[in-house]
């Protein structure tokens, strides 16, 4: 049944995904893509677009989706696979839920003990190589194209690239403007 197997699968994602969204979104797309094919690798690219421009966490947004998509693509009908978006929802946040009303009060005693301390600098280096993965994971073909298929494509799609980290990075520009420019940009050059 598919919805065990939605809700087992971002279940581990939510005790696994340190790092917030991005962190997660590897994490997504090996569990949705390339172990249970519930999404083509197109699918995935389109979930997580439509995950950044929508408000909210995007590790939610996304397992709201996937769930939703897994579930259409099982066959199932609309009603049935708004209950496929609930379950992974449900599934990736209630660890952080449990974890969080379980711990907190020790938490906020031990915070800045030793221990405590060395195991949050261990996870800082894994939350920088998932969000790096996050970002390799997306750098495909279907998001760049390639020289060979479409030159045109490719060398836009990597100068909106270029532009996009220089303008967040060096001039500081807001983030959600840099997104509208480079739709704007992708609408009038590739379109």
């Amino acid at each position: 049944m598919i919805y065990l197997q939605l809700f087992w699968t971002f279940f581990k994602i939510g005790v696994f995904g340190f790092g917030g969204g991005y962190g997660m979104l590897s994490l997504i797309q090996h569990e949705t893509v390339e172990r249970w094919h519930w999404l083509s690798s197109s699918d995935f690219t389109d979930i997580v677009a439509v995950s950044q421009m929508t408000p909210g966490p995007i590790g939610i947004n996304s397992a709201t989706y996937c769930g939703y998509t897994a579930c259409v693509h099982a066959g199932y009908s609309v009603p049935m696979a708004i209950l496929g978006s609930a379950t992974a929802t449900l599934a990736l946040v209630l660890p952080s839920l449990i974890l969080m009303v379980l711990i907190s009060r020790m938490f906020m005693r031990y915070m800045h003990t030793r221990t405590v301390t060395s195991v949050f600098h261990g996870l800082r280096p894994a939350v920088v190589g998932l969000l790096a993965a996050a970002t390799l994971l997306l750098c495909t073909a279907d998001n760049f194209s390639t020289p060979q298929q479409n030159p045109w494509q490719f060398f836009i799609s990597c100068a909106l690239f270029a532009a996009s980290f220089y303008g967040v990075k060096v001039l500081k520009i807001n983030p959600i403007r840099m997104m509208l420019y480079c739709a704007v940009a992708g609408l009038v050059l590739l379109y």
